[in-house]
């Protein structure tokens, strides 16, 4: 039985991945005009050292994928400059508020930073909604190691098979299915994500509540 549902932040809270990569793809360009915007699609829900290493196969100008990091953050507040509110799902608050009246517990786990995962719950309204926000930066692995998912539970107070995920990138799911929990993919029009590891397949964050309410019944 589901007793929480646990939501990934980027690219299903916020549309914000293809924010993030364009902003991207404007700092490689100034190292190599040559690199396009698809080169960098892998960057998109990666780990800091895959993205990254990414950039520096992309760019291919001497430099190793931490420095063209260090050098990005230390140019481009990536964060700041982000209108959180015109990129958030409109649909999430009437699901979350259904989900909160079901009785459902409600967590966040994000491989973004915590500051900024409490600054997009807050400037859209959605703060109170959540038992717990989990950070990616908490834990040596990133997704899809499985580690951010058994801690959410943990946090939550119930088994990982208890557990329904709403993720988008082939990485999260990775990591929420090696942790034993159910997960449903929301479509991606932006990176044709491989998502086939997933359990449920939608194209609006609102067709979890009928999945729900179908699992609860069988």
């Amino acid at each position: 039985m589901i007793k929480a549902v646990i939501f990934d932040m980027d690219g299903v809270i916020v549309d914000s991945e293809p924010v993030y990569l364009k902003i991207q793809w404007e700092y490689a360009k100034k190292k190599n005009p040559d690199v396009t915007y698809k080169q960098l699609f892998p960057m998109v829900g990666a780990t800091k050292k895959d993205a990254w290493s990414v950039m520096e196969k992309a760019v291919d100008n001497g430099q190793t994928w931490q420095e063209l990091r260090t050098e990005f953050k230390e140019k481009i507040d990536l964060f700041t400059n982000t209108d959180y509110q015109s990129i958030f799902r409109p649909e999430i608050k009437s699901v979350l508020d259904a989900l909160k009246n079901q009785g459902y517990k409600l967590a966040v786990a994000s491989s973004t930073q915590i500051d900024v995962v409490e600054k997009v719950m807050k400037v859209n309204s959605i703060y109170t909604y959540f038992d717990t926000l989990v950070s990616g930066d908490q834990f040596t692995m990133s997704k899809p190691d499985p580690e951010i998912y058994h801690y959410t539970a943990k946090k939550l107070g119930v088994k990982e098979n208890e557990c329904f995920v709403v993720e988008d990138s082939p990485y999260g799911i990775l990591a929420a299915k090696r942790a034993g929990m159910t997960v449903a993919a929301l479509y991606d029009s932006s990176f044709h994500f491989d998502q086939h590891l997933a359990d449920y397949h939608i194209q609006n964050v609102k067709e979890i509540l009928d999945i729900l309410l179908k699992m609860e019944k069988s």
